[in-house]
């Protein structure tokens, strides 16, 4: 009896596994390919078996996913800000339905509906890339173990050969960080490249919650549990990508560098009302406006340079090595007209 119940949860999950194999069959084949098409680019610049031409394969393949991504990263970044507005609306339901969850539950999903937000929209960019990440750690760890299943790599056998041997500071695109002995380039690349993948996803969660967040959405339960999300995730990755070959944490570091700077120009150019980068923003477009008004109105005309006394005259000339600077040339003789004389009027007759 206890072996049957053993076998039980086996045999309900493998039309499960079944079906995951079947939906991920076609992700594999198409990051496979692209991985495939970006390494015959780089080819001809650093030769078939380097590890920069894999590198850099990898990082094209990053590109191109995160470039499809970018209308969902815009609906990410408008559903996030619907949210951080709507939270002084949100505490006010709730202290008004403190005693009734079931309401302030039909309130709170009526009032995101109105205002067209949705809070699961901000997982949709990293939920839609974990079926990328598994795919191309698939065709790494494949690769990995010398074969080339289900994927492009399939078609060449020496492209995986290639892939399985290709190093990159010493350290092999398909290494892991463990087994950790002997301590050695692989495990100094990828503590590197674990590293710099935690610190960029800290700075970009860091990044959205002091600038572009209103005082108000930095409390409450919804602000709380993103600070502790702040760094539980990086916590996540940084455990999790010794687990990992060297080739897909250059894709996750990539990535995050690609979240970081797509994150920073959104924040810079359209910014969340009452945040403190909507702040900075505003005092950018009115200097801008001001200097471009300045420019429209042209230079200031030139005219007489007043002599101190208000009439608009011209000082005088200094004298041509007369005392220096100081001394000037003596005002012309002022000509007096000539007076007639008094005269008799007889004489005046004449």
């Amino acid at each position: 009896m206890i072996e049957a119940l053993s076998l039980v949860p086996l045999s309900i999950w493998d039309p499960f596994v079944s079906i995951g194999s079947a939906i991920m069959q076609p992700l594999y084949w198409v990051v496979s390919g692209i991985l495939v098409l970006f390494h015959t680019v780089w080819t001809p610049v650093f030769g078939p078996d380097s590890g920069w031409t894999w590198a850099l394969s990898i990082i094209s393949l990053t590109v191109v996913i995160r470039i499809a991504l970018i209308p969902l990263f815009v609906k990410q970044i408008n559903s996030s800000r619907q949210m951080q507005l709507l939270q002084p609306k949100v505490r006010e339901l709730q202290k008004k339905y403190a005693h009734d969850r079931e309401k302030l539950g039909a309130e709170t999903m009526k009032l995101y509906r109105e205002n067209k937000a949705n809070p699961l929209a901000s997982c949709l960019p990293l939920l839609l890339q974990m079926p990328i990440f598994l795919a191309l750690f698939r065709v790494l760890n494949s690769a990995a173990d010398g074969v080339a299943k289900g994927h492009w790599l399939v078609i060449n056998p020496d492209l995986v050969t290639s892939l399985q041997n290709a190093t990159i500071f010493g350290a092999r695109i398909s290494d892991k960080f463990l087994p950790a002995t002997p301590f050695g380039s692989v495990q100094v690349v990828t503590i590197f490249l674990i590293v710099a993948m935690t610190a960029t996803l800290f700075i970009t969660q860091l990044q959205l919650m002091r600038k572009n967040m209103p005082p108000e959405a930095l409390e409450g339960p919804f602000a709380q549990q993103q600070k502790m999300m702040l760094y539980i995730f990086p916590v996540i990755f940084a455990v999790g990508g010794i687990n990992f070959p060297v080739g897909v944490l250059i894709y996750w570091l990539t990535s995050n560098l690609w979240t970081m700077g797509q994150q920073f120009y959104i924040i810079r150019r359209n910014p969340a009302p009452g945040t403190p980068a909507y702040a900075a923003w505003e005092i950018r477009r009115k200097a801008k406006a001001a200097h471009k008004a300045a420019h429209a109105r042209g230079p200031e005309p030139e005219g007489p340079e007043p002599d101190g006394g208000g009439n608009g005259a011209r000082p005088k000339a200094p004298i041509p090595g007369g005392g220096g600077a100081a001394a000037t040339a003596p005002a012309a003789p002022r000509v007096q007209r000539q007076q007639p004389r008094n005269q008799p009027r007889s004489q005046r007759k004449k």
